[in-house]
C-alpha cells in the first residue's frame, strides 16, 4: 500500500478472524517497526509476544476493574482517567457498571498479542520536573507502537493500541517476569480484522493548527 493510504486507513481493529499470523509475517512487522525514532536512538522498547492462553486468561481479570472505571466515567460524561478534571464517579458507580459483551475478546482471541514495554533507564523524561503528568517519555515508545500498527495494516492485518493494562503495571510485570525499570506502554492485539474500514473520521487540519500563537488564525 502507498504510505498515505496506510496512514489514512489504519483503524482500531478489535475483532479478528481465526486466520493465524505467521511468525514470518510478525517478524516482518517487527523488523520494519524497529526503524521508529527514539530519544538518542536508544531504542528502549521491549516486546513480549504472548502465545500462552493461560497467560492471556490471567491478564483479563487485571483489566476488568480498569474497564469498569473507564466505562463508569464515560457514562458520567467524563474523560476517563483524566488528570486535569477530578472524577466525580464513586466506587459504587464503578461496581454497578457492567462490562460490555466481548470486552475480553481482543486479549483472548486475537491471533497475536503484543506487550510493549519501554526501558525507563534510557528515556529522557524532559518534563519530569513539571507539576503535571509526564508525557514526553512516550516520544521514545509510541512511534514504535504506531509503526507496528502501520506495518500490520500494510500486511492486510489490523490491531489497536490499548493502555488499560498500564493501570495494573506492577501485576503485569509480575505476571510476565519484567524488571522494575520497564514501564508498560501498550498492549496490541493483532490479527486479520473481521471488517476492513477504509474511511476514518478525523478533524480537519484547521481544527487543530493555528499560526503564530495558540489562539492565532487557523492554518488551512
Amino acid at each position: 500500500m502507498e504510505l498515505y493510504d496506510v496512514m489514512r486507513t489504519t483503524f482500531a481493529a478489535r475483532q479478528f478472524t481465526a486466520d493465524e499470523v505467521s511468525d514470518e509475517t510478525l517478524h516482518r512487522i517487527l523488523d520494519n517497526a524497529r526503524f521508529a525514532p527514539s530519544g538518542g536512538n536508544r531504542q528502549g522498547w521491549r516486546v513480549i509476544v504472548v502465545r500462552e492462553q493461560e497467560k492471556r486468561e490471567q491478564l483479563v481479570p487485571l483489566l476488568e476493574p480498569v474497564i469498569r472505571k473507564y466505562r463508569a466515567q464515560v457514562a458520567a460524561g467524563e474523560n476517563p482517567f483524566n488528570t486535569v478534571v477530578p472524577t466525580q464517579v464513586t466506587e459504587v458507580d464503578i461496581s454497578n457498571t457492567e462490562l460490555p459483551a466481548g470486552y475480553s475478546d481482543p486479549y483472548l482471541k486475537s491471533p497475536v498479542l503484543l506487550l510493549i514495554f519501554v526501558d525507563l533507564s534510557v528515556v529522557a523524561s524532559m518534563d519530569s520536573a513539571l507539576q503535571r503528568v509526564g508525557v514526553v517519555s512516550g516520544a521514545s515508545i509510541y512511534p514504535f507502537a504506531w509503526n507496528l500498527l502501520l506495518a500490520a495494516r500494510n500486511e492486510g492485518l489490523g490491531g489497536t493500541l490499548t493502555t488499560f493494562a498500564a493501570v495494573q503495571e506492577p501485576a503485569m510485570r509480575e505476571l510476565f517476569d519484567v524488571p522494575d525499570k520497564y514501564a508498560l506502554a501498550a498492549v496490541l492485539p493483532i490479527g486479520k480484522p473481521v471488517k476492513q474500514l477504509t474511511k476514518l473520521r478525523r478533524n480537519p487540519v484547521s481544527h487543530f493548527t493555528t499560526i503564530d500563537s495558540f489562539d492565532g488564525e487557523p492554518f488551512g
